[in-house]
């Protein structure tokens, strides 16, 4: 479908016929091409037809050899493709000269991941980071995008900042960086406050982190139901990108232990460096996170790939050496899966059938609340702003009213018991029975 302006001009076209072009100088490019196919989908375009060369060395004008770019221009022609994507990072110079050759417009991966993320971003922040990153990255190929931006057109590769703020030159465009890096100070400002609220109030945080459509949101969405609260799942879809706002959701354990469960947006291979500098603010997130909760599509034949994918940008965002717990998903696809060659420690789920999910509620549990102690408090009637506040953080397991003053007895972290310490009648209780966990 195009639909047109007043001015009979194409504002927006969907359904793009694509043609997907890799180049493999000795490595295996068969998953990254489906990968690139399952990307070009999810922006809405249909895959007509996929072509790929074996390489000494990528051609520095064309990216692709003379012979090939005149095969590639044929085939564009005979399936009437109106769109031809790169599945690597091309140069302004090698865009202009393919689209030259082939007459349609070209785009990279790299162009398709930012579109993706311009169409997805639903909060002001989102779409800030989203149009840095579109800028930062055309800048440098502006001789190489001012052809395909003098034409009329929309589509894939144009969503985000319009024309004519892409055919500035480069003090314009990097005048508007700078207004985006003001802004999103302001935003990041905000979130510091919100996260020093959040620590105030003691509860735990655990962040899912994993490569796109592993099911983070799914596993999400799993925990919210068995709470009965629906009404707070967030979108899941089957598809690359799906969710990329970061998602906050209090997640109860029992009476006593509670934990902030995020969802944060996912990764893929070869995600744009721009992109990952631009969502820096809210991968933060992670980095104040007290576990990390690591998840892997088991169906995916080449689980590495998606592991090392992701623990590299949690090593680039300084949270490589956060705790985490690996999580394999959807294991009702692959019948009697093991995570074979991993940790002893990872865990099997299915949010599908919810097998796996008791283990991994406690496993949650010793993670976060490993160093939570049972004491017994005695607070005077005059300070009775601490009993406040410890009830704030967690229900007391008993209470009675002394003459002396208020005796309670509750778990509290090394941190209360620390502050508290003057207060403390007895440092360890005996249990009587492990609590129920849910």
């Amino acid at each position: 479908m195009v639909r047109f302006d007043e001015s009979n001009n194409v504002i927006e076209q969907e359904g793009s016929r694509a043609i997907l072009v890799g180049v493999s100088t000795g490595e295996d490019i068969s998953w990254s091409m489906e990968e690139l196919q399952g990307l070009a989908e999810a922006a809405g375009a249909e895959v007509i037809g996929v072509m790929t060369q074996n390489a000494e060395r990528i051609n520095s004008a064309t990216y692709i050899g003379s012979g090939k770019l005149e095969e590639l221009s044929e085939l564009c022609s005979s399936m009437e493709a109106d769109l031809v994507i790169f599945n690597d990072e091309l140069s302004g110079m090698q865009l202009r000269n393919v689209e030259d050759a082939v007459g349609i417009k070209v785009i990279d991966r790299t162009i398709l991941i930012l579109d993706i993320f311009a169409d997805r971003a639903s909060t002001r922040e989102g779409k800030l980071q989203v149009e840095m990153a579109q800028l930062q990255y055309r800048m440098p190929r502006l001789l190489g995008f001012g052809r395909a931006l003098s034409r009329l057109g929309g589509g894939i590769g144009t969503r985000g900042p319009g024309e004519k703020k892409l055919e500035t030159d480069r003090r314009h465009i990097q005048s508007r960086i700078d207004e985006i890096r003001s802004e999103l100070k302001e935003v990041r400002a905000n979130r510091s406050t919100q996260r020093a609220r959040r620590e105030s109030s003691g509860i735990p945080v655990a962040a899912l982190v994993g490569y796109t459509n592993s099911g983070k949101s799914s596993i999400m969405n799993r925990l919210l139901a068995m709470e009965d609260r629906q009404d707070k799942q967030v979108l899941e879809k089957d598809m690359l990108f799906a969710t990329l706002d970061t998602a906050q959701r209090l997640i109860t354990l029992d009476s006593n232990h509670s934990f902030i469960l995020i969802d944060t947006v996912g990764f893929v291979s070869r995600l744009p460096h721009s992109l990952v500098q631009a969502f820096r603010s809210t991968l933060e997130e992670v980095n104040y996170a007290d576990l990390l909760i690591h998840v892997v599509d088991a169906s995916f034949p080449d689980h590495d790939l998606h592991v090392q994918v992701t623990e590299k940008v949690m090593n680039e965002i300084g949270a490589g050496g956060k705790p985490t717990l690996l999580l394999f998903n959807k294991t009702d696809l692959v019948p009697g899966f093991r995570p074979m060659g991993y940790r002893k420690d990872s865990l099997a789920v299915s949010t599908k059938t919810g097998e796996g999910f008791d283990q991994l509620l406690l496993r949650i549990k010793e993670e976060l609340f490993s160093d939570l102690k049972r004491v017994e408090l005695l607070v005077p009637y005059d300070r009775g702003s601490v009993v406040s506040a410890l009830i704030e953080k967690s229900a007391p397991i008993e209470t009675e009213y002394l003459a002396e003053g208020t005796r309670l007895v509750m778990e509290l972290s090394e941190a209360d018991r620390n502050r508290y310490r003057d207060l403390i009648v007895h440092g360890d209780v005996p249990r009587q029975e492990d609590d129920d966990l849910l």
